[in-house]
């Protein structure tokens, strides 16, 4: 620290052009550079002009994709000059990376500003990017906090770049003039990034998401969700907070609309809280002085026991791929100057612990070609993000499954679930030989089966929610489970005969489903993928008349609730669209409850008798 005295005058004899300060960096140096869209880019090119004057610099950074080529240059030097330092815990799988993982450190972000005001890796000189002194000498780090204030605060040499088109953002982001050592004016834009691309299966991944963010949750959302998804995940909430790494014009957008208030969040409240923005010129005008906003450093934003405190907080980190295990790995987006995959495990595990909280991992089932599955067997060649022990929710455009709790048969189950259909029969063969699965285990036809969100829906009934939904393979256990809870009389009407135990082989037909020809769909009550089952309804085709037959069970607590009628509704809409002529019942004269129930179609049913049986039928092409 510098002593101190009027800052005004301070501020003009610390005044250099930009040669000069380059000249002040001595060899043998860490050298900190400025993070994601705060980069300096005027004092990182003069850097790079002048490298080969220097000697032995040690660059010390968050993962970038440089305004200049710095790590270029520490290849052409071979390190005899520059030497990178990259903070970054995702894998190098992207051609990019790969060619430079040797100066790749793997950190989580809220570790990081420790490592500098411990002197534990000290920072000789930082070049940072600062707004204009306001009337009191104070000079904010407008974009980008994170781990900067902690290097600026531990440097041995600040140099400052004071550019007035920084925003200057509100918080814990000031230095004061007299703090920094070397002023360097300079105006330039500082770095945005453009939108995402637009895909479909982003935004599918966004409407299955919808379901799980309530009203009033607080939330952070990865670099790498599309626009589109986030507004279809988020656009119709109420009351919702931001604690985030980075906000994003998205999040901008959602303020806009009335959708986030911050009201609610249970800890900072009124506030949006992050430690970096990246987006556009538009955002950036949006953050400048503007109250509701506040960045903090990284060790504060990234705390899990930070993140911990908000009410409902809701993680969406985008991975680039998963095994079957649960492991997770993360890269850089090419897109993107710089990618915040660092902190990802700290919202994961924060989100977790929170009330009522929640960690979304998402993930497009195949790459952008839809030649590779980016669900694999196992992830061997890679570096693993977030371990199997940390994730929840996992969700692609093929549905959503919850891995917590859950064992290694149950987790490659799901997995394979939410695979792409065309790698399916691949992942799951391979899985047997891993010994993740049974040799008893078989899909059969709903190894191409495709889960239809659209028959997804919740129903409030005595104040408990509902979900009715089409089976899933990770739904066995449960569908057992209910079974074998059914009342004596209940089996009997729903088998014809009783029977004491409902083996997985017994469930086959019910369990092996392709979502058209046969369609299985329950209704569950409690946390999603810990929920109880108290409705069965199914339907399996006829190829050689073209009819569905439907079978039913309710739990005795649930009858009398109109959950037949919701399921029988639920079934006829959908073997309606899958091109099924009509349904069919076969049942007991006594069971007048399935004959009511059957009755409730908006079509001509008609009855006949087999035998002892009763046999309702009705077609879709005739209405009541």
């Amino acid at each position: 620290m510098v002593a101190r005295s009027y800052w005004a005058d301070n501020y003009v004899e610390k005044q250099r052009t930009v040669e000069e300060a380059m000249r002040l960096i001595r060899p043998g140096k860490r050298l900190f550079i400025g993070s994601s869209c705060g980069e300096p880019q005027y004092l990182v090119k003069a850097l790079s002009e002048t490298s080969l004057f220097h000697t032995d610099l040690e660059i010390v950074r968050l993962l970038a994709l440089e305004s200049a080529p710095l790590t270029l240059m520490a290849n052409k030097s071979q390190s005899k000059t520059l030497n990178i330092r990259s903070f970054y815990a995702g894998s190098a799988a992207a051609k990019r990376l790969a060619e430079n993982k040797r100066f790749i450190t793997p950190l989580n972000l809220s570790a990081i500003p420790r490592l500098f005001k411990s002197r534990m890796l000290p920072i000789h000189v930082a070049l940072i990017q600062v707004t204009p002194p306001d009337d009191f000498g104070w000079m904010s780090l407008g974009v980008s906090v994170d781990i900067t204030l902690a290097a600026a605060l531990s440097a041995d040499l600040l140099i400052a770049q004071v550019n007035p088109k920084m925003p200057r953002v509100l918080g814990q982001s000031f230095i004061h003039v007299n703090d920094v050592h070397v002023i360097v004016e300079h105006e330039e834009d500082i770095i945005s990034v453009d939108k995402l691309p637009e895909l479909e299966s982003a935004n599918q991944i966004g409407r299955l998401i919808a379901r799980f963010v309530d009203d009033g949750s607080t939330i952070q959302i990865s670099l790498g969700t599309t626009s589109q998804a986030t507004l279809l995940a988020l656009s119709e909430k109420n009351d919702l907070g931001v604690h985030a790494q980075y906000l994003t014009d998205d999040m901008m957008h959602l303020v806009a609309r009335g959708v986030i208030t911050n009201w609610k969040k249970g800890f900072n409240e009124g506030k949006l809280v992050a430690s970096a923005a990246i987006g556009s010129d538009l955002l950036y005008e949006y953050l400048h002085d503007n109250p509701s906003i506040d960045f903090h450093p990284s060790d504060y934003v990234n705390d899990p026991g930070i993140i911990a405190r908000h009410n409902k907080m809701v993680s969406m980190n985008v991975a680039m791929a998963m095994d079957l295990t649960g492991q997770v790995a993360a890269d850089a987006l090419p897109h993107n100057h710089f990618s915040g995959v660092t902190g990802m495990l700290d919202f994961v595990r924060g989100s977790a612990q929170s009330p009522g909280g929640k960690s979304i991992l998402m993930l497009t089932s195949t790459t952008a070609d839809g030649k590779q599955s980016r669900i694999v067997p196992m992830l061997n060649d890679t570096a693993v993000v977030v371990t199997r022990s940390d994730v929840h929710h996992v969700v692609t455009e093929y549905g959503a499954v919850n891995l917590f709790g859950k064992s290694l048969q149950e987790r490659a189950m799901a997995m394979i679930s939410i695979a792409h259909p065309d790698f399916r029969e691949e992942l799951f063969n391979t899985a047997k030989e891993m010994g993740l699965l049974g040799v008893e285990r078989t899909l059969k036809e709903s190894i191409h089966g495709i889960y239809p969100a659209r028959l997804e829906e919740i129903q409030v009934i005595d104040d408990e929610e509902v979900t009715i939904r089409p089976i899933k393979p990770v739904d066995e256990r449960r569908i057992q489970e209910h079974f074998y809870n059914l009342d004596k009389d209940d089996v009997v009407r729903r088998f014809f005969h009783e029977k004491t135990s409902f083996l997985r082989d017994d469930l086959e037909d019910i369990l092996q489903i392709d979502y058209q020809k046969d369609l299985t769909i329950v209704a569950i009550v409690g946390e999603f993928g810990f929920g109880k089952v108290v409705g069965v309804g199914q339907y399996l085709l006829d190829p050689a008349r073209n009819m569905a037959e439907v079978a039913f069970s309710v739990s005795r607590e649930f009858q009398g609730k109109k959950i037949g009628k919701i399921l029988m509704k639920k079934l006829a809409e959908a073997a309606r669209e899958n091109g099924i002529a009509g349904l069919m019942a076969y049942t007991s004269p006594q069971n007048q409850g399935m004959i009511r129930l059957f009755k409730t179609l908006p079509y001509k049913v008609r009855t006949s008798f087999d035998e002892d049986m009763v046999v309702l039928s009705c077609r879709f092409d005739e209405p009541a």
